[in-house]
């Protein structure tokens, strides 16, 4: 979206840049408020207390704020009833859980999800953050792709936002994390306490954070273990069973292969488990994330175990808060870790 040209400002045809625009937080610290109590002013939300209106209004006089630059951006009139959730690949099983914990809250107070899949390419998500933003949506949940997330700046957006899976970067938001750290780090351990010494690694990008995450956990164990993480048994793929597999077969040609594989999500156990029933191979195989029928596969697993829902029932309660606060009452970014534990299948 974009607005009108800039004009520059009359009187100073020889200067060679115009004074800054007020913006929104121009605005809001004059006033003495918050930026986002400001974009609730402009909008005419009727939780602003009158107090408070006089003060925003005065202070968009004062600096000259062009208050329709906001339509571009925020939200005009009531409430949508809609709440946008962005998320990065829908063929995974843990986003359909997630989303069934979203709709399970927000279907509570009469709003209906709008989803929308990015196949983690951060245009796709600014596309889509855009959209949402011109359909009114009343708040949008995202497990943002990509490293820069600044472009879901609540008063850019319009409307409050909570991010799932994966921490704000360059941007001050809520967000529900899972304890990828805390569950890899026991997986990777029980693992080795089968008596695994050649443990192995097969996950995403090292740029999807939940990987990172469950990489530094999976390290720290083998290095609690009084080994080392051999740069060989490391591997990495783009998010499917079959490309895990390919990976998987790999680790398993080497002269040398590892006995033991930690796996950084559900698909990607599947795609190691597949390798090794191809190839027949003896390799312990542990992974993060629990998923339907892994007790049915007939070998020995540890699986990090969590509940999806419960990760966006909890963002769905944060966004709500956002939703419903008032007045000058703004709340400060909220963190929220959803517990792990470990489970194990098919051992004795």
């Amino acid at each position: 979206m974009t607005g009108p040209p800039t004009t520059p400002p009359a009187g100073r045809p020889g200067s060679r840049s115009a004074p800054a625009r007020p913006t929104i937080r121009d605005v809001a610290t004059r006033a003495g408020v918050s930026p986002m109590t400001v974009s609730r002013t402009l909008r005419d939300d009727p939780r602003v207390s009158s107090t408070t209106r006089e003060r925003v209004m005065s202070a968009v006089a004062e600096l000259g704020y062009r208050r329709n630059e906001l339509a571009r951006n925020l939200r005009l009139g009531g409430s949508s009833g809609l709440v946008g959730l962005v998320v990065t690949n829908l063929a995974n099983p843990f986003y359909s859980q997630l989303a069934l914990g979203v709709e399970a809250v927000t279907g509570e107070h009469g709003l209906k999800v709008v989803l929308g899949n990015t196949g983690e390419d951060p245009q796709r998500e600014r596309r889509l953050v855009e959209e949402l933003t011109s359909r009114r949506v009343d708040g949008m949940i995202v497990v943002p792709a990509g490293g820069d997330h600044s472009h879901l700046d609540p008063i850019s957006v319009g409307a409050p936002v909570v991010l799932a899976a994966r921490p704000p970067a360059n941007l001050s938001a809520d967000c529900v994390l899972v304890d990828d750290f805390g569950g890899a780090r026991e997986a990777t351990a029980r693992l080795l306490a089968s008596g695994v010494r050649r443990p192995a690694f097969l996950g995403l990008p090292s740029w999807v954070w939940t990987t990172s995450e469950r990489f530094r956990g999976f390290s720290a164990a083998v290095q609690e273990a009084g080994l080392e993480v051999d740069d060989r048994f490391v591997r990495r793929h783009h998010g499917t069973i079959a490309t895990a597999q390919e990976a998987a077969g790999e680790l398993l040609a080497l002269q040398d292969p590892p006995d033991g594989l930690f796996c950084a999500n559900s698909r990607t156990t599947l795609g190691a488990f597949r390798a090794v029933t191809v190839t027949g191979a003896q390799l312990a195989l542990a992974g993060f994330d629990d998923f339907e029928l892994a007790d049915m596969l007939g070998v020995p697993l540890i699986l990090v175990a969590y509940d999806p829902g419960e990760l966006g029932r909890q963002a769905a309660r944060l966004l709500e808060d956002r939703m419903a606060a008032t007045g000058d009452a703004e709340l400060p970014p909220r963190r929220v870790v959803v517990p792990t534990t470990v489970v194990e299948y098919g051992r004795g």
